[in-house]
């Protein structure tokens, strides 16, 4: 039979209870946002399918999650323009850019969120902007019909410093303040030791949120004289890493005798998630006193665990390794940031300027006299 006589054919009708819907093996991020744009769209749509398929196209859960929330930031902006995102055009896409830069973000205020925050930082518009950029690059690949091309293409970037981070470091004592205030402090008592072993795990082991969040009791291992956790990395990509005594007491303490499931759950039993993380921290930092605990969020843990191996003179490269880093110039920016506040010249300039005011107001000790003949 030659290529030209050769057909494809259906295969054969399976029974209702028999079929396999695909949809069921998306993750649940995925799943969210197509019942989400499937209630505004419908079924004879092709966006629900698209997005949610591009959801599940990545790897990493951290990503899913991320461009799921991004996505749905474009969606609605583009919809209230009575614009279908899939025949979004460059001009569309310009103007949410510009859009960005000045709407509230959303925190949370008595239990909900509410659009009351800053505005988001470059990087964050970055974020989003790159997010709704994937989704077309996905569309494209994909074949889904009336997608019009990517209109994210030529749309101007935030310029992002590598040199500058939103991020605010705390000084040793600082950290360990917040470290006692979530261990004797905090309330509720029932989730302290939870909250507590979960900065630990996050500065010890140098982990983003997501990372620690997802360790399972299962992950949990011992390896050469080394207790472990193996870990999913940003990007979907497994390590094992070594736990300190300290930290693995405090995580055996809190899992008792589980056998299985997430290491830091709420207190009925269900996964603990990023937003309880971000209200947790910033709780705990109120109770520590910290100046800057409306400010203080998850990431500022391992900020904090780079920034004092560093300086407590750990070689660039194990830093680099524990903190998994790929580029060790993204090491490099912690200790920078941190110095660029320490070493800055303000210091002794103002330092100088101060005391030679404080020898000319005692100089003076009171007014001159007023010269002769003057008024």
């Amino acid at each position: 039979m030659t290529g030209d006589e050769l057909e494809l054919h259906r295969p054969a009708a399976l029974p209702d209870q028999l079929r396999r819907d695909p949809r069921e093996d998306w993750p649940s991020a995925a799943r969210d946002l197509y019942r989400f744009l499937l209630s505004l769209y419908g079924e004879s749509d092709p966006l629900p399918l698209a997005a949610a398929g591009w959801i599940a196209h990545h790897r990493s859960m951290h990503t899913q999650t991320n461009y799921a929330r991004h996505f749905r930031v474009w969606e609605q902006y583009v919809r209230e323009c009575a614009v279908h995102p899939l025949q979004a055009r460059l001009p569309l896409a310009d103007a949410f850019a510009k859009h960005l830069t000045t709407t509230p973000t959303l925190v949370w205020r008595g239990g909900e969120r509410v659009a009351a925050g800053p505005p988001r930082s470059d990087t964050a518009q970055a974020a989003v902007l790159s997010g709704c950029s994937s989704f077309y690059s996905y569309a494209h690949r994909a074949q889904v019909p009336l997608a019009a091309g990517n209109p994210f293409d030529a749309v101007l970037r935030p310029v992002i410093d590598p040199d500058f981070s939103p991020t605010e470091g705390l000084t040793d004592a600082e950290f360990e303040q917040l470290l006692v205030a979530a261990r004797d402090l905090h309330r509720p008592r029932r989730t302290a030791h939870r909250n507590f072993t979960l900065l630990l795990v996050m500065y010890a082991l140098m982990l983003r949120v997501g990372s620690a969040l997802a360790a399972r009791i299962e992950d949990l291992g011992y390896d050469r004289g080394h207790h472990t956790l193996n870990v999913r990395l940003k990007g979907g990509t497994r390590k094992r890493k070594p736990i300190p005594p300290l930290v693995w007491d405090a995580i055996q303490t809190l899992i008792g005798d589980r056998t299985e499931g997430f290491v830091f759950t709420t207190s009925t039993g269900k996964p603990l998630d990023e937003p309880a993380v971000w209200r947790m921290i910033r709780s705990v930092a109120r109770t520590a006193g910290l100046p800057q605990a409306d400010r203080i969020h998850p990431h500022m843990t391992k900020h904090q665990a780079v920034s004092g191996a560093l300086e407590k003179q750990i070689s660039l490269a194990d830093v680099q390794d524990g903190a998994d880093h790929k580029d060790p110039r993204t090491t490099r920016r912690y200790d920078r940031r941190r110095h660029l506040l320490d070493r800055s010249p303000a210091y002794t300039l103002a330092a100088g300027l101060a005391e030679r005011l404080t020898k000319d107001d005692s100089v003076a000790g009171s007014p001159p006299a007023a010269a002769e003949g003057s008024y």
